[in-house]
């Protein structure tokens, strides 16, 4: 959905950005400015600032900062969409869709409105469920017996559903209405067209958004029956593959104690809230997967997984370690706690104590540790079928890591334990390198996706390529998407310009690995407080007007053609500018005719690509 900017801009203009804090944070007026402490991170003295003039926010303990939007998508654990979709609703303004037809308008309103009935529905069931529980001896004392209080209890809603076939009826008079089928509320057989609920004598915990509103609901029989869990379905409003349960209630405990703590069930989340961990979700009957850890990482820089120690626990902390090596950048940290085989959290913390648990978390096994072993499965390490088994179930769960110091260090642990020299694993691997000679390095030094800004190797450059790269900069500032088109050579030379434009591509990149394609709305939250920020703003700005220089490409739609085109003209002029640099060295120096061929070679091959950027 392309929401248009100038959109963005008049939402921003009418938020109050103290007054959408001031929901969520307590301000005291101080001076020009409000106060408060962070929600971000635990503090005891507020270090949180809120300015109404400039209408930002930002904390001078944990850095974090940005308008009415960014608090949103910071605070909530919303999407870019999702925040400009709840402000403009805050404020009764209609979010655009101008890229969308009459048609498909329509029925994405229809798709909306849909979706706020059946939350409707869903909540009015809770609250039956909710009465019900005052009135059911056996699920009273079924959570006296798990130690569950009243407070816990009213805290995550939960309730009982009734024995009988047809008790929601007398909640929705309507029986028949579709809504209660399609909400997972009710099962219609399709041979005699019967209906009945779904759940039926059985615990209920209803599963949130991270909004608040109900969107399923998990049930647990009260004795040992079969099945022992029963999940919504999946509805226009509830993927299992998506949400998590308990996150609504956890978000806030997760800044505070400063991780996440994954488990695999409701009664977990519930029991670990009682017992001094409300920083724990479950997924729903499902593995963990990507969305999973994408969705936790926007409250937390920080994960544990605990599991069962037995071999259904290992199996299903492979499947979370393969949804959470995507998103396992340098500043966040990803561990796997396995648990005694006889017990789950709540048995653990009851026989040993919170402390002891604590301990157990504190000690978790990291993801590179995890990692190393799940590629050694089945793998005998003093025999060279062994190592070379080694080396290939290593290469997917490495290749899956996003670029950065922990890739780089885990490509020397796999290196030493198959006994090849990093050159050769890579040239096994099919990314470079060989048998016989060192792999051939990419350019700059380290990973340009860890690159502070202003360091390292700078290429001098030319006005025509300022031009370029400036064209290439609005198109990626439009939406980093962009920079997938490029490639890893593109990307080192782009980030080793000259400052201010090396500055912000490296900039631009470290986004991206850290979160993906965002619009210029997303990113202008971000580079407002960088050295750069002005030349992006110029770069954005020239969306609205001619480009002023011959050299740059006549302005219309920027396409990935023009890109590509633009990059390989920068080639062009930094192989010229290396040719020139080569020509210097004393005609005595056996290298300098090998580097001269080398880069003739370059500079012809660059020449007939045409379109290509020849990286």
């Amino acid at each position: 959905m392309a929401i248009p900017q100038t959109f963005i801009q008049d939402l921003l203009a009418r938020a109050d950005v103290v007054e959408i804090v001031g929901r969520h944070v307590q301000l005291k007026k101080g001076g020009a400015n409000f106060s408060g402490l962070c929600p971000f991170h635990s503090e005891k003295s507020p270090s949180f600032t809120v300015s109404p003039t400039k209408q930002f926010y930002h904390c001078f303990g944990c850095g974090k900062n940005g308008n009415a939007l960014g608090f949103l998508i910071d605070y909530a654990g919303m999407n870019f969409v999702e925040a400009v979709k709840d402000l403009a609703g805050q404020y009764g303004m209609q979010v655009p869709e101008d890229d969308a037809s009459p048609g498909d308008r329509a029925r994405a309103a229809e798709q909306r409105q849909k979706q706020a009935t059946l939350n409707d529905v869903l909540e009015k069931a809770g609250a039956a469920y909710r009465k019900h529980l005052k009135g059911s001896p056996r699920a009273i004392e079924y959570f006296k017996r798990r130690g569950v209080s009243g407070e816990i209890a009213k805290q995550f809603g939960l309730g009982y559903a009734p024995e009988g076939w047809r008790s929601l009826a007398s909640v929705f008079p309507e029986y028949d209405d579709p809504l209660l089928a399609e909400s997972g509320l009710v099962i219609v057989n399709e041979e005699d067209d019967k209906r009945y609920d779904r759940f039926r004598d059985r615990v209920m915990f209803p599963i949130r958004n991270v909004k608040g509103e109900c969107i399923g609901f998990g049930g647990r029989v009260l004795g040992d029956e079969k099945p022992k869990y029963l999940n919504s379905p999946e509805t226009p409003v509830f993927s299992k593959g998506r949400e998590l349960y308990g996150l609504f209630e956890a978000r806030n405990a997760m800044r505070e104690h400063g991780y996440a703590l994954v488990t695999e069930g409701y009664m977990d989340v519930v029991a670990l809230a009682q017992l001094g961990f409300p920083n724990a979700v479950a997924t729903l009957g499902t593995a963990c997967t990507p969305d999973h850890v994408q969705k936790l990482f926007r409250f937390t820089d920080s994960v544990v997984f605990s599991f069962d120690g037995d071999a259904a626990g290992r199996r299903a902390a492979r499947k979370a370690l393969d949804g959470a090596l995507p998103y396992a950048t340098d500043v966040r940290t990803v561990k796997f706690l396995f648990l005694p085989a006889e017990h789950d959290p709540d048995s653990y913390i009851r026989a040993n104590g919170a402390e002891a648990f604590q301990r157990y978390v504190q000690q978790a096994v990291p993801l590179s540790t995890f990692l190393l072993e799940a590629a050694g499965e089945g793998c005998d390490l003093a025999s060279a079928e062994g190592r070379s088994k080694f080396a290939t179930q290593a290469k997917p769960l490495w290749m899956a890591l996003p670029e950065g110091a922990l890739k780089l260090q885990l490509r020397g642990e796999i290196a030493g334990r198959t006994q090849l020299g990093e050159h050769e694993l890579l040239g096994l691997w099919g990314l470079g390198g060989g048998t016989g000679k060192p792999a051939r390095q990419r350019s700059g030094a380290g990973s340009y996706g860890t690159r502070p800004f202003g360091s390292g190797r700078r290429q001098a450059i030319k006005p025509k390529s300022i031009a370029l790269a400036e064209h290439i900069a609005r198109f990626v500032l439009r939406n980093s998407e962009g920079w997938a088109g490029l490639t890893d050579t593109d990307h080192h030379l782009l980030c080793e310009l000259e400052a201010p434009l090396g500055d912000l591509f490296s900039w631009i990149d470290t986004q991206f690995h850290e979160h993906g394609g965002q619009p210029w709305a997303a990113l202008q939250m971000g580079v407002q407080e960088q050295p750069f920020a002005e030349l992006a703003q110029r770069l954005i700005d020239l969306d609205n007007m001619q480009p002023s220089s011959a050299a740059v490409i006549p302005e219309e739609e920027i396409g990935p053609g023009d890109l590509l085109r633009s990059m390989r003209g920068i080639h062009l002029d930094a192989v010229a500018a290396q040719i020139a640099e080569a020509d210097k060295l004393p005609r005595s120096d056996p290298a300098r005719e090998e580097r001269l061929r080398e880069l003739s070679l370059r500079q012809k091959a660059l020449m007939q690509l045409g379109g290509n950027t020849g990286s």
